[in-house]
């Protein structure tokens, strides 16, 4: 709830008439009580009114743009090295295939599956430990978004609940694209699907920021955009803003204007509709309160249409105009793109998911528009949730292999590029073969360790499980038999597939350096 509007719930409560014991009313005093209660309520809607007009908070802005989170490669957005923002959108969840309630990111990986396969979870306590924060997107332009398949209102409000209760957010993204999420049907139930769930939050104690990410062109929203908005600010849910993909314009864009410029003339004109749609709902703001409700999502560099592309310049016109107007939120697409195309890209128009297609330093649009985050607080309208991070620890405490998820690092120990182990209590992964280095050993460069930190042992962790396989899925080892690589066997219920030709060299032995032995685990039949 934003300042303005506490304000203004107080006024209302503070107005209300104090309940007496039944009497009988004369007609004059029947009256005079009706005149009174009209009068009430329009001192209530007046100060509705001028709190919104006088009362504005100071203006805030913030810098967050996306990640691509299953794009591959996979792009680590907790590297303070890949990525300086530690403030980060993660796109996209959508309902995973043949299960419409069920939230995965990108139709490729389930929540948990995220967590193993990419260490998403450990990664974003990695980011909190660097003082960052991440808010979810669902919807995008792919896939599914929750609520087009997940018909069931109350399943609906539980598949969002489970996305925002296991990653321990405080503002979701909606990013509404296409026909079918914005039909009729779909964008009145994800309102009160969203509306439900402000509620659950505040029961406990939170609360929940919720941005509406829409598509625009320099006469604003569509109508079927105005629309889903309009659907929101009636089923009573507190908007953070409504943030506008300022790209792909397509022949809306007048010749020869900059992408900038065209973004200014789109975002000046959803300014306005927003104001009406305010107004439409008894709520009166000033322009500068209905600027603070909007943000800005540019695709730096080439756009997908051929002839848009958002250069450097345009970043800092951008940034220039929103620091005027003061809106509330610049994002991008994404920080996976910020950076220069290789020489192997033949075509730099056609757009990468890895690179911006256009001439520039690693990271130059995030730096561009961190400027903005200067402007004044970072902080998202609300009272703020008291959820809690999962960080690292301090401590000196020994390493418990009970709790942690891979073996504790050994100095004799040889580990094969890929390999992951625990020191003191964070996860560490080789980058190429290594012995006796020691994982977190101070160095003037991240070139000269042969470890990256994932992130923190997270509460409640177990060591991860030796696969198994069913007795009888392979021939049992035998000493005595020589192995042609592709070879698959078990031992001790464990298969192994051998890499080159070997005989009598046990598939279990522990060796110092797992590039050299022969066998290499099965993790599935």
């Amino acid at each position: 709830m934003t300042p303005e509007e506490r304000a203004n719930a107080a006024a209302v409560q503070n107005s209300q008439p104090v309940i007496e014991p039944r009497r009988h009313l004369s007609w004059p005093r029947l009256i005079g009580t009706l005149v009174v209660l009209l009068l009430i309520a329009a001192g209530i809607a007046g100060f509705r009114s001028r709190t919104h007009q006088t009362a504005a908070a100071a203006p805030t802005s913030s810098f967050a743009p996306y990640v691509d989170v299953t794009a591959t490669p996979q792009f680590p957005f907790e590297d303070p090295a890949q990525s300086s923002s530690t403030n980060l959108v993660l796109g996209f969840v959508v309902s995973a295939p043949g299960s419409a309630c069920e939230p995965s990111w990108g139709g490729a990986y389930s929540m948990s599956a995220a967590a193993t396969q990419m260490d998403l979870d450990r990664r974003i306590a990695r980011l909190r430990q660097r003082d960052g924060e991440v808010s979810v997107s669902f919807g995008g332009a792919a896939n599914s978004e929750l609520s087009i398949g997940c018909t069931d209102v109350a399943k609906l409000t539980a598949a969002y609940r489970s996305v925002v209760d296991r990653y321990q957010v405080d503002t979701i993204d909606l990013d509404i694209e296409g026909a079918a999420a914005l039909a009729p049907a779909v964008v009145a139930r994800r309102a009160q699907a969203i509306k439900a769930l402000q509620l659950v939050e505040r029961a406990q104690g939170r609360n929940l920021n919720v941005w509406l990410t829409l598509p625009v062109d320099p006469s604003g929203v569509t109508a079927a955009g105005l629309a889903a908005i309009n659907e929101m600010l009636g089923a009573e849910v507190e908007l953070s803003g409504v943030n506008a993909m300022t790209m792909d314009y397509g022949e809306s864009a007048p010749a020869g204007q900059t992408m900038a410029r065209v973004s200014e003339t789109a975002l000046t004109a959803l300014q306005r509709q927003l104001s009406a749609a305010y107004s439409r709902q008894g709520v009166s703001l000033s322009d500068a309160s209905v600027w603070q409700r909007i943000g800005a999502t540019p695709m730096i560099g080439q756009n997908d249409i051929v002839s848009e592309r958002f250069e450097l310049s345009d970043a800092e016109d951008l940034v220039a105009f929103a620091e005027r107007n003061h809106l509330r939120r610049l994002s991008m697409w994404s920080v996976n793109r910020d950076q220069s195309c290789g020489p192997n890209y033949a075509n730099v128009e056609i757009v990468s998911d890895n690179c911006s297609g256009v001439t520039q330093k690693p990271q130059a649009f995030t730096k561009a528009f961190s400027r903005f985050t200067s402007v004044g607080a970072t902080a998202d309208t609300g009272t703020p949730s008291p959820r809690p991070t999962a960080t690292g620890t301090a401590s000196v405490a020994p390493d418990d292999p009970s709790t942690s998820p891979y073996p504790i690092w050994n100095p004799a120990q040889g580990y094969a590029k890929g390999t992951k182990t625990v020191w003191h209590h964070n996860v560490y992964e080789a980058k190429w073969w290594t012995q006796g280095d020691t994982p977190d050993a101070p160095v003037a460069s991240l070139s000269d360790t042969p470890w990256t930190l994932i992130g923190p042992v997270l509460p409640g962790e177990r060591p991860v499980a030796t696969p198994t396989l069913k007795a009888g899925t392979y021939p049992d080892w035998n000493p005595n038999k020589a192995y042609a690589a592709g070879s698959r066997v078990m031992q001790d219920g464990v298969g192994y597939q051998a890499k080159w030709w070997t005989q009598g060299e046990p598939p279990n032995a522990i060796v110092l350096d797992p590039s050299a032995a022969p066998w290499q685990l099965i993790t599935s039949p």
